[in-house]
């Protein structure tokens, strides 16, 4: 049985070289995976090309009790569906075991958010630089935006390009929302807080005053780039900058973080699903469904603090 297995593996191989052109690596991984597979079937009476579903299931097993990530058993059971397509090709097996076994599944990765502590401590930092530096200084300017994209990120959960793109006419808006167009060039509404529209109008008016022609583009925050407006680049650095600042570990702090704070704080405060969906311009409910942890969260909350029967010693009567 293991010479037998050992040599439909070898033949495998070979049609992955010859036929598909198959790299070195790749053959020695797909010789490694199979190999696995043909022991850990072979202690159990099986012999790999003679397989059921049910002994690649258990092999399968096999793997998550020996730790293995979903991911590294999901490229297993990759290496034996093409080890079975093979045999069924070439008319040794008249079916293929892999057919009707699903792929482990992959746990998608929470995103990284910030606690509100965490966000009002780089917001205070921010704020504390612009009291810091000198009227009508390039440095006060520098540390306006900046607080006024911290504000406008958190206040809206938009997207980074989406704030950089916005355009200078905002700030004769008076609206409490903004009109922001998304992937798409869709157009969704936004809502504006009274500190990121006062962050913002305290940025244009520095702005304003500055008697130069790039503050003049029709951009709310320019630059000398070839958008004619701030790089997210250059945005993320500054985050890290000031995160470091704040006592926070700068690989912990992105742009993109802090659009996933808003988003989990809306959930956390009682927000539904769907609005958050809109306000953060998903097209797809599955995609906003990555921040369910932080309903789940609540929904225990809730129960554990209104459910009768939840506080230990009650009993029904």
């Amino acid at each position: 049985m293991a010479d037998l297995s050992a040599a439909r593996i070898e033949a495998f191989l070979e049609m992955m070289s010859a036929e598909r052109g198959a790299a070195d690596n790749t053959l020695e991984a797909y010789r490694r995976d199979l190999d696995d597979a043909a022991r850990d079937m072979r202690a159990s009476g099986v012999g790999l090309e003679t397989a059921n579903a049910d002994a690649v299931r258990g092999h399968l097993a096999s793997l998550a009790r020996q730790g293995f990530a979903a991911s590294s058993q999901a490229r297993r059971l990759s290496a034996l569906r093409q080890f079975y397509a093979f045999l069924y090709g070439e008319g040794i097996r008249g079916d293929d075991p892999t057919g009707i076994v699903d792929s482990p599944r992959k746990d998608r990765p929470l995103p990284k958010t910030l606690g509100v502590d965490e966000v009002n401590r780089l917001l205070a930092t921010a704020q504390a630089e612009v009291d810091a530096a000198a009227q009508g200084s390039p440095e006060r300017l520098r540390a306006l935006r900046l607080v006024a994209l911290l504000e406008l990120l958190y206040a809206t959960g938009m997207r980074v390009s989406e704030v950089i793109g916005l355009p200078a006419s905002v700030l004769g808006e008076e609206g409490r929302f903004l009109i922001v167009r998304g992937k798409g060039a869709k157009e969704r509404m936004v809502p504006l807080s009274q500190p990121a529209r006062a962050a913002m109008l305290a940025y244009g008016a520095a702005c304003a005053g500055m008697n130069d022609e790039t503050t003049r583009a029709p951009w709310l925050f320019p630059a000398d780039s070839k958008s004619g407006h701030l790089a997210r680049q250059v945005f993320a650095r500054e985050l890290k900058g000031l995160a470091a600042r704040a006592g926070l570990p700068a690989s912990a702090v992105s742009p993109h973080v802090l659009r996933h704070a808003f988003a989990s704080h809306l959930l956390a405060n009682g927000a539904d699903l769907r609005a958050v969906q809109d306000l953060l311009g998903h097209a797809d409910i599955s995609t906003t469904q990555i921040y369910t942890h932080v309903l789940e969260e609540r929904l225990q909350r809730l129960v554990q603090s209104h459910h009768p029967l939840a506080k230990s010693g009650q009993t029904r009567e």
